[in-house]
């Protein structure tokens, strides 16, 4: 009869106890930790990390990358590479052209025409002069 008591209130105990306690205490302190953990760590630190990394990543490299690649790299060789080149090359062309060509052709046509037209008619009148001459001789 005693042995069934103790049997009975030990088997009670032990299994009240073990349920109470582990099944319920200790079941909900590691289900409110996990759950608060993990809320805590993935909302709190993997939302600050995302959005730290994220931000980070894309306002300072993403940024970083456009304003040093897109905008200064870019910029600067298609202004001053493109355009340079572009402006140089007009410039070179134009200066070549108009003076090499226009100028140059100009004063070289305006000379040979002045010359050609001076010696001609300069030499034209100095032999009809030199022809008179010798015939009043």
């Amino acid at each position: 009869h005693i042995h069934t008591y103790i049997h009975t209130y030990i088997h009670t105990y032990i299994h009240t106890y073990i349920h109470t306690y582990i099944h319920t205490y200790i079941h909900t302190y590691i289900h409110t930790y996990i759950h608060t953990y993990i809320h805590t760590y993935i909302h709190t630190y993997i939302h600050t990390y995302i959005h730290t990394y994220i931000h980070t990543y894309i306002h300072t490299y993403i940024h970083t990358y456009i304003h040093t690649y897109i905008i200064h790299t870019y910029i600067h060789t298609y202004i001053h590479t493109y355009i340079h080149t572009y402006i140089h090359t007009y410039i070179h062309t134009y200066i070549h052209t108009y003076i090499h060509t226009y100028i140059h052709t100009y004063i070289h046509t305006y000379i040979h025409t002045y010359i050609h037209t001076y010696i001609h008619t300069y030499m034209n009148l100095f032999n009809k002069v030199c022809i008179k001459l010798i015939k009043h001789q």
